[in-house]
């Protein structure tokens, strides 16, 4: 369906492409043996390469292009077995080489297609053009100083994997489904760990406009937008702000833009550079990267299970529902903790995965997650361990205590760190399956409410859940509800 955008003078499309830039996890940056640790003092994880030496020559990482294949492979983009690096040409004071390294014409992955899915359930194709590696520059620090800017080349040299596509994204919300597709493969890969705070994920937005089935409109490119928050802010400024312009008619300048966080808004940088402004070439200190197919093969076999196949699994072979499996699969460290939660729940009561899978789904997505969104807590920090979610649950399928007693032992658990069979022990939470206690309790809740079971016996049989909550209440909650289902019933017929 298309999705257009109500201006003055009529429908507007837009156009999106993503230019996404994910920090390689590497120990090493792309050219030297200098650190890439985050959060060091400035120009402390700095070589004589990172810094342009006089005499210096680059020295490729292996590690950082078998990241890069192993993510090209994640994509399931095309892997090119020869890249040739270049030199990007243009002058930053952050930039101490006058150049950076970079692919252009030949790059080390080619085109591929991703599918994302949108919240209305249906699914959009956007399409990569390529992912090539490249150096990044370092920091202008303009805030040090009233009057001078300091320079920090602690990222000089990092490598990036520059994730290009094509401008098939027609909506923001397109574009947020699109990043947050790569941001999860590249976490399930190990590839690069999609910190967006500290700026090792981080997209230029390029957005335009255009009257439906015309040529492209001119773009304005915004550079490194470090949230989804923001990138869909920058959307929705940029296309207002030009269709505002045209439907005025005016012209859109093709400028670099850049986006301010507290007003929402974007504004001019400078003018959009074309390729031959950089007068790219081929480096000739690195030679052209070459490599087998063997090379690609083995890193494919030492690929982990992904995030769609991954969601497929827990669909097709453990019967969770998909809304559930696509929740779970969003974040790598959430679908670990369910992995693990499932596997000690599957132990500890003796049943089958497929059995107890949507049961723990439950749990750890509103439970759980409910829990650590309030406590303003990541899953990495949850103070429930899955060993003890896992006995937890499996306390409840074994009758030891009822789904409502779980919620007040999890509380507890929250609160002191305990585990759930020490607290209901400690608490004396056992749920009661007496049948000869629970047949006397329901004897007196009888006895004391005969005009409502005259007016049961009478046809009021929605009374029978109010005999229920009077046995449940006598007991504390403690009572097994099935025991009390099965005894009341023919006591009330009766």
């Amino acid at each position: 369906m298309n999705k257009y955008v109500q201006g003055a003078t009529g429908d507007w499309e837009v156009v999106i492409g993503l230019e996404i830039h994910a920090q390689v996890l590497s120990e090493s940056k792309l050219f030297s043996g200098a650190s890439t640790k985050f959060g060091g003092e400035p120009n402390t994880h700095v070589s004589f390469v990172c810094s342009a030496m006089p005499g210096m020559l680059p020295v490729i990482n292996e590690e950082c292009v078998r990241q890069a294949v192993r993510t090209g492979l994640a994509m399931g983009c095309q892997i090119n077995l020869r890249s040739v690096f270049d030199r990007k040409n243009y002058f930053y004071a952050d930039l101490p080489q006058g150049y950076q390294i970079s692919q252009f014409k030949d790059p080390i992955v080619g085109e591929g297609e991703l599918v994302v899915d949108l919240e209305d359930g249906s699914t959009k194709t956007i399409g990569v053009e390529r992912l090539h590696l490249e150096q990044d520059a370092g920091k202008s620090m303009h805030d040090q100083h009233p009057s001078e800017t300091y320079v920090d080349l602690n990222r000089s040299g990092v490598a990036l994997m520059e994730i290009v596509s094509k401008p098939d994204m027609r909506s923001a919300e397109e574009a947020a489904a699109y990043f947050r597709k790569i941001r999860t493969i590249v976490r399930y890969a190990g590839t690069c760990d999609g910190n967006m705070d500290q700026g090792s994920m981080r997209a230029d937005v390029n957005v335009s406009v255009r009257r439906p089935g015309e040529e492209f409109g001119t773009r304005t490119e915004t550079k490194n937008v470090n949230s989804i928050r923001f990138m869909i802010q920058v959307i929705n400024y940029e296309v207002q702000r030009q269709i505002d312009i045209l439907e005025e008619g005016g012209v859109i300048d093709q400028e670099t833009r850049q986006f301010d966080p507290a007003t929402g808004t974007t504004s001019g940088l400078r003018s959009k550079e074309e390729a031959h402004d950089y007068r790219y070439f081929p480096d000739p200190d690195l030679l052209p990267l070459e490599f087998s197919q063997e090379f690609v093969d083995d890193l494919a076999r030492g690929l982990p299970e992904l995030p769609d196949a991954k969601r497929l699994r827990l669909v097709k072979d453990l019967g969770i529902s998909e809304y559930n499996a696509a929740v779970l699969v969003a974040e790598k460290e959430n679908a670990d903790y369910f992995e693990d939660l499932l596997e000690a729940f599957s132990q500890k009561t003796g049943k089958d995965k497929a059995g107890l899978a949507s049961q723990a789904a439950n749990w750890v997505i509103v439970d759980l997650f409910g829990a650590l969104k309030k406590a303003g807590k990541s899953i990495t920090d949850s103070p429930v361990g899955t060993k003890d979610g896992a006995e937890l649950l499996a306390l409840q399928v074994d009758g030891t205590i009822s789904g409502r007693i779980a919620k007040d032992v999890f509380e507890i658990m929250l609160e002191s760190g305990k585990g759930p069979e020490a607290i209901v022990e400690e608490k004396g939470l056992k749920q009661v399956s007496d049948t000869g206690a629970i047949e006397a309790m329901i004897d007196e809740v009888l006895s004391a409410n005969q005009d409502k079971v005259e007016q049961y016996r009478g046809g009021k049989d929605k009374l029978f859940g109010f005999f229920v909550g009077q046995v449940m209440k006598k007991t504390q909650g403690k009572a097994n509800p099935q025991v009390v289902n099965e005894l009341l019933r023919p006591k009330l017929d009766g």
